[in-house]
């Protein structure tokens, strides 16, 4: 009877491929982390050479791909149309935008109808504090919010703007003040009292809170509140409002209020907002800058 060669009935391992090692039909052999079956029979032909071998199982990427994709501190990973791809870190405060299906993601500056811009805590004595070259056409509103507000002396307290980043000095300020207390004596009284439209006249006189003293809280902080409007409109006369407040134990005072209003007349583009002692220094407090739209 005659016999008929059959070749293998399973496949056969043959582990890690070997160059210098004849290869039959059917064999299998790993290369590359995948593993291949010898299809025609093979000397010296690597497993991705088709003629000779066909791929039995692939390997995956091992995470290989994210250590040469991800090459710095905060980077981060996505898929574009073709594959894994590095988003580098952005600048300090942006956040991170999708830009739909079919598009890939990105950092973009924080906008929103109502954000913080910047902020400082003082510690130690500085004669103002201000913020200067945050205002843009994203905002029409700015407002310094400032809380446990100490100074060293008994000022008034002066708010004035920056033209051309330089702090505004002239007698342009026109201002109306106002002010208020809780006296916490048994009949709970409170008083108030208001003072005219003024054009103040000295450099450091603008927008005081008019000879109240309300920087003498050494014990008890204040807060302040500062607005401006409109501060790159250049046709208008600029419009700006404060209000200042603290609580005096020892003179049963409950909260003492000062606010007031009024107007820059120049129309000048302002780049920015400055809050100073007329006297003595700002020894703690902590400012922070709000845009609204």
């Amino acid at each position: 009877m005659a016999t008929i060669n059959l070749g293998n009935i399973k496949f056969n391992w043959q582990g890690a491929y070997n160059g210098a090692t004849a290869y039959a039909v059917d064999d299998v052999v790993s290369y590359n982390g995948s593993s291949y079956i010898c299809k025609l029979a093979s000397t010296g032909n690597l497993p991705t050479n088709t003629t000779y071998f066909d791929v039995m199982s692939q390997a995956g990427t091992s995470g290989t791909d994210l250590t040469s994709t991800l090459t710095t501190q905060g980077d981060l990973v996505y898929r574009d149309g073709s594959g894994l791809q590095r988003l580098g870190a952005g600048t300090a405060g942006q956040v991170l935008q999708t830009g739909g299906a079919g598009a890939n993601p990105s950092w973009t500056n924080l906008s929103s109808d109502f954000v913080k811009l910047a902020e400082t805590t003082v510690s130690s004595g500085v004669s103002s504090v201000g913020f200067d070259g945050y205002f843009s056409s994203t905002y029409d509103r700015y407002e310094i919010v400032c809380s446990n507000f100490h100074v060293d002396s008994v000022p008034d307290m002066a708010f004035r703007v920056y033209i051309a980043n330089s702090a505004h000095t002239s007698s342009q300020y026109v201002n109306t003040n106002a002010f208020q207390y809780t006296d916490l004596t048994p009949s709970h009284s409170i008083s108030q009292q208001s003072s005219t439209s003024v054009d103040y006249d000295a450099p450091y006189d603008l927008w005081q809170s008019n000879g109240d003293n309300l920087g003498s809280q050494s014990t008890n902080g204040c807060y302040i509140h500062y607005t401006i409007y409109n501060p790159l409109n250049t046709t208008d006369w600029k419009m700006m409002q404060f209000e200042v407040g603290y609580g005096q134990a020892s003179n049963n005072i409950a909260m003492q209020r000062v606010f007031g209003h009024g107007v820059l007349k120049n129309t000048s583009a302002l780049t920015g907002m400055l809050i100073l002692p007329s006297a003595g220094n700002i020894t703690s407090g902590t400012f922070k800058l709000y845009g609204y739209k």
